[in-house]
């Protein structure tokens, strides 16, 4: 990495043009580029059970599912870009090449050892802070339970914690009802 980035940190465009140009995923956390982990088999299987049943669940509406290949802008004064483990945006979907979500609605973080603690705090908060985001799932891979946030008609925020395979999470303004037996099928407890 240029070392002035390094030391100066990179803008949103800087980021974006050097991205580009790497071998792995990094998102930009206050100007700087910070590498993500890799996921372990049950993280993956939780997140691909959850996107193809996203996916299905959206064919014929406004709205698609997108994987931790696709980012989300965060509105701060420093432009942080994240990739949640999956996600549901709506909106235009002309721009076939971007990297970014177009009008995210739905992100989800699925918690690893070494994401966990970020997960919970930092980036729900700046979750919180996308306009468009109506829903944020955090997903606890080695026990059946969800923490919920869905924001309300006062713009507030709602917090519920979904926890075995028979509760359910109902995201309305996405037409999804996601079964947590769906979520956490394929691992064993």
């Amino acid at each position: 990495m240029d070392k002035n980035l390094a030391r100066h940190g990179m803008s949103p465009a800087e980021f974006l043009c050097w991205l580009g140009e790497q071998e792995h995923k990094y998102e930009l956390v206050d100007g700087q580029p910070l590498m993500m982990a890799g996921a372990t088999r049950r993280h993956r299987r939780i997140s691909l059970s959850m996107t193809t049943f996203l996916d299905i669940q959206l064919q014929g509406k406004k709205c698609q599912a997108f994987n931790s290949d696709t980012m989300v802008k965060i509105p701060s004064a420093n432009g942080n870009y994240r990739f949640p483990d999956l996600g549901v945006e709506c909106g235009d979907f002309r721009d076939e090449n971007s990297l970014e979500a177009s009008e995210p609605v739905l992100v989800v973080e699925v918690f690893s050892e070494t994401t966990e603690g970020t997960d919970r705090t930092r980036k729900v908060e700046e979750y919180k802070t996308v306009n468009t985001i109506q829903y944020i799932l955090l997903v606890d891979p080695n026990i059946p339970e969800v923490l919920f946030y869905m924001r309300g008609d006062d713009m507030n925020w709602i917090f519920e914690v979904k926890i075995g395979l028979d509760a359910v999470v109902d995201m309305p303004q996405i037409g999804v009802t996601l079964p947590l037996r769906i979520v956490y099928q394929g691992p064993e407890f």
